[in-house]
């Protein structure tokens, strides 16, 4: 053993037992081996020597290197050396009399590599240099079985490495395939095609596996060789018979199917395939898809039949005669039926897609209607095909109930999947409504009366599918109940399945009786059946939490749905909900467990709605409010009571559960509505007020709780609504509390609240904005920076992004207050003095925020601001310096030199948009100061600009005129013109 085959034999051992050190010295001396000129020669004379696997194998992998990457720049004598040398070794030939070893006689992996070998010399020498190499080898295969099978590998690596296009391919390796596919159409396919007949006709009895290496390649070559050289009445027959053959060994029967399945999918003109799927008949192998459905054979024939079935269907949609037509869809009937079963039985090859295949064949019956007999049996398969599709695996079944991570997995893996049947489902309702109703009656009827070890998945496929050919009838066949949906619905509500402690089967129950809900508001004998689902153990009293949630937040849109037909059932409701009232303030649960739609607050909404309504008497009505209102309240007022004495380890349970009780009073208020508390029924607005007090008390005791703290201010919100003016005597309280310490996203809260009640009440809120503003503005002045918050690297933090929502809800607010006829709030004596730093970061803002809706806001204040504060009647100044302010700094910083940075991009939407208001202020600007305005704007302004003395006259001209639209566009165009002229020396000051 020389140190060549030392250093292989280190570098590909596998023990453990070599360091890691000897090994790179045995890559290294291997790579250096490598790079030398003769490497070729030392190549081939291991191979021929060597009788090492490793050795071979590391030969061959260096050959394929370096014939791949250096054979262009080598010598001719050198390719004509190692051609001559591979392909001998390929064909049982010797290096030179001397030669030990051959290299066919080796594992499997050494004959594949030999083979990519020789495909890379072929790739780069047949046909202009090498013409003869497949002549060649067919010459060869007389040799026996050992040769037969080298040209299988040889024809397997041509198809994987150079011609088939499911790899990726450069233009040049793919000029190469063709001129190589040309060459060997003209030369030698049809001898090729004549070896493979010749070979399966001899071999088939004494070397099945040979046989199924050569049917193999074949299959391979279909796709783009003459198919006349296979459909023909030789090898047609042949491959019938092998795979129809029950002695035969399955490997040999699957390599025939795969065959026939090349040529069913040959691409050709649609007439001349029909004619060829016509002859094929094809009728002869549907019986073997019902024998053992985990066989080889059962898989490749199931694929030949839904390739077949693509094909037939093909035919039928490209053709127009109504031959045609009609041979395409008795070849369709016939082979649909083994084809449904194959859907419904047995896995398919990835590459078809039931849902596409079904849905040509649905849109195809659109063209037929009425349907035939046959047909009407088809949609019943389709149905059965979809229901098996859809149904989940049982062994599943466990984690898909408790939802763990491979139960979470599968659930969302199935609703993927199941999106496109069920749009099928909908297809195939359409097409035949009585049929599928019929179908997803005798679903449900049979989950219905199915036993416990079997109806978890069959129960939930049932309701699944009800539900989703709910989404196919529109809104007034619900309510009416049009065909079977009389009796189905009545049957859905008043089923109690033996599974229904399962998380799908009560979840896929409760969505669909919500689906059909039209139908119960239409006849109202159900409400009680659909209050029993909701509210027993099948609901919202359910073991799982996920579907008592789920429940709580569907029996909310129930009663939203319903309303006043349930006044009679309130006592009942509520007598149900009490144990669930009562436990949903206790239960120890964080936010995160459950989404915000389905936290369980949604009883209290529901019973809100229906004890809300005026159709209730007062006097139930108060009561049922206090029997809810007072002992929340009072956990409150004990919780807070014993505030000092909390533990560290208590605080967090405590804040949880007053969170709960804020949460559960705000859900239960949005029942009511202002007209009731206020002017019908002021009892019931009182216990609000209460309320209020209560838990206003939160923000003082626990000032600086974040959640308890956004908990309280949603419920001022929701006051706001309910009470209407009559929560004003709590606000300036409530207002002190939440700015205590307040940060950015506080702010912001509290902002977005001063914001509604500005909106809703305008001018009423003028006394009470006049006392909180001083203080909420020195708060927000001191937070925001003065000049532009940072930007670039680094600057994508929490802090700052909470700082740009702060400052963004701010103009908001600002912008609020003067759109609401609120400006002279900004001119109070407490707020006089903030009104400076005010103008100047709007000012800013409207010049310079990156954000384009924020600028627009801007120029729209001071547009308010300038109607509100100029041009008195007797001419006097409203805000002393403001107006000289807005022509001096406003108009030339904001409307003039802004608009020269070449970032105000006028092609952009939003920018267009501010141009616009920009432009209206100008507009306005002259309207309120005349000639004061123009002179500035002109002479000091345009100048600065560079603007010429003809376009500042025109200017003057179009601002005088009175159509904006005419002036938007002049000063679009002038601006544009100013952009060349400017020598970047304007600065927005």
């Amino acid at each position: 053993m020389d140190d060549l085959e030392k250093a292989v034999l280190i570098l590909f051992d596998e023990s453990g037992t070599v360091d890691s050190e000897l090994k790179q010295k045995a890559k290294d001396y291997c790579d250096k081996i490598k790079e030398q000129q003769a490497i070729c020669s030392v190549c081939i004379e291991r191979l021929c020597f060597s009788n090492l696997v490793q050795v071979q194998f590391w030969c061959l992998q260096a050959l394929h290197e370096v014939i791949r990457v250096r054979y262009s720049s080598m010598s001719v004598d050198e390719k004509l050396f190692i051609r001559k040398s591979v392909f001998s070794i390929a064909c049982l030939g010797a290096f030179d009399d001397k030669s030990t070893v051959r290299v066919l006689e080796g594992p499997a992996f050494i004959k594949n590599k030999l083979a990519q070998v020789l495909v890379t010399v072929i790739y780069h020498e047949y046909p202009l240099i090498w013409s003869s190499v497949f002549v060649d080898f067919l010459s060869q295969l007389n040799k026996g079985a050992v040769l037969i099978d080298m040209f299988c590998r040889v024809l397997n690596a041509l198809d994987e490495e150079v011609i088939n296009l499911d790899y990726p391919r450069t233009p040049e390796e793919l000029s190469v395939a063709a001129g190589i596919k040309d060459a060997m159409r003209q030369q030698c396919v049809a001898q090729i095609v004549g070896a493979w007949y010749e070979i399966v006709s001899v071999y088939r009895k004494s070397d099945e596996e040979l046989c199924a290496s050569v049917l193999e390649s074949m299959r391979r070559f279909i796709s783009w060789i003459d198919i006349g050289l296979i459909v023909n009445d030789a090898f047609i027959p042949l491959l019938f018979e092998l795979v129809l053959v029950d002695g035969l060994s399955e490997q040999l029967r699957s390599a025939a199917a795969g065959c026939l399945s090349a040529v069913v999918s040959k691409r050709m003109d649609p007439q001349a395939k029909l004619l060829l799927l016509q002859s094929l008949q094809m009728h002869r192998v549907f019986g073997l898809v019902a024998q053992d459905l985990d066989s080889d054979l059962v898989s490749n024939v199931a694929a030949l039949l839904t390739g077949y079935a693509v094909e037939v269907l093909e035919c039928f949609k490209r053709l127009n005669s109504e031959d045609a037509k009609g041979i395409s869809m008795e070849l369709l009937n016939e082979v649909l039926p083994s084809v449904f079963y194959v859907m419904q039985n047995c896995e398919l090859d990835s590459a078809f897609s039931i849902v596409q295949f079904l849905s040509g064949y649905v849109g195809t019956m659109k063209t037929l209607s009425p349907l035939r007999e046959t047909q009407l049996g088809h949609v019943g398969h389709i149905l059965e095909v979809i229901r098996s599709q859809i149904r989940y695996d049982p062994m599943y079944r466990e984690n898909l109930d408790i939802l763990d991570k491979i139960g979470k997995e599968e659930e969302d893996r199935m609703v993927e999947f199941r999106k496109d049947l069920f749009m099928l489902l909908r297809n195939v309702g359409r097409v035949a409504p009585d049929i599928t109703q019929i179908f997803i009656r005798n679903s449900l009827a049979t989950a219905v009366g199915s036993s416990l070890d079997w109806n978890v998945e069959e129960v939930e496929v049932a309701l699944s599918l009800f539900y989703a050919f709910g989404e196919s009838i529109n809104g007034e066949a619900i309510r009416t109940g049009s065909g079977l949906l009389g009796e189905l619905v009545p049957m859905l509500l008043s089923t109690r399945f033996l599974c229904h402690s399962n998380r799908l089967v009560a979840l896929v129950y409760l969505e669909t009786v919500m689906r059909y809900m039209k139908f119960v508001q239409e006849n109202t004998q159900y409400i009680h059946l659909v209050l029993a689902a909701f509210l027993d153990e099948r609901g919202i009293h359910h073991p799982n939490v996920n579907v008592s949630r789920r429940a709580s937040y569907l029996f909310m849109r129930v009663v939203k749905l319903l309303r006043v037909k349930l006044v009679p059932f309130i006592e009942n409701i509520l007598q149900n909900l009490q144990d669930s009232v009562a436990g949903f303030t206790r239960m120890d649960y964080t936010s995160k467990e459950l989404s915000g739609s389905e936290d369980g607050s949604h009883i209290f909404e529901a019973i809100g709605l229906l004890i809300g309504m005026e159709d209730v008497p007062p006097a139930k009505q108060s009561d049922y409010l206090s029997s809810l209102l007072t002992p929340l309240c009072q956990q409150v007022e004990a919780l807070l009571m014993n505030a000092k004495v909390l533990t560290p380890e208590e605080a967090p349970k405590k804040f949880a559960n007053i969170q709960q009780i804020i949460v559960a009073i705000n859900s239960l208020s949005k029942g009511f509505s202002e007209r009731l508390v206020t002017a019908s029924r002021p009892a019931i607005g009182l216990m609000f007020k209460q309320t209020l007090d209560v838990l206003l008390q939160v923000l003082v005791v626990f000032p600086n709780v974040e959640t308890l703290r956004s908990k309280v201010t949603s419920f001022v919100h929701r006051m706001v609504d309910t009470l209407g003016a009559s929560v004003f005597p709590y606000l300036p309280k409530a207002l002190e509390q939440l700015l205590v310490d307040s940060e950015p996203k506080e702010l912001v809260c509290l902002l977005l609240l001063l914001n509604q009640l500005i909106c809703k009440f305008n001018t009423l809120f003028r006394d009470i904005l006049d006392e909180v503003f001083p203080a909420i503005t020195g708060r927000i002045l001191k937070i925001i920076p003065v000049d532009t918050l940072p930007s670039g690297p680094g600057s994508n933090t929490e802090e700052n992004r909470e700082l740009q929502e702060l400052q963004r809800t701010l103009y908001t607010f600002l912008h609020v207050i003067t759109t609401h006829d609120l400006s002279s709030v900004f001119l109070s004596p407490k707020s006089r003095s903030y009104l400076q730093p005010i103008m100047q970061l709007l000012l800013l803002t409207s010049c310079k925020h990156k954000d384009i809706l924020v600028r627009k806001a801007c120029v729209q204040i001071f547009i308010r601001l300038i109607k509100d504060w100029c041009a008195m009647p007797n001419g006097g100044e409203k805000v002393p310096g403001f107006q000289s302010f807005i022509i001096e700094t406003f108009a030339t910083n904001c409307c003039l030199y802004s608009l020269l940075d070449t970032s105000f991009e006028f092609r952009d939407a939003n920018t267009l948009v501010l141009f616009g208001e920009i432009v209206l202020a100008q507009k306005v600007m002259f309207e309120k100061f005349g000639n004061d305005f123009l002179a500035h704007f002109v002479s000091k302004g345009f100048p600065a600009a560079h603007c010429p003395q003809d376009l500042a006259e025109k200017y003057c001209q179009q601002l005088q005129g009175s159509d904006i639209k005419a002036l938007k566009s002049f000063y679009q165009s002038l601006i544009e013109s100013l952009r060349h002229q400017q020598n970047g020396s304007l600065v927005v000051r």
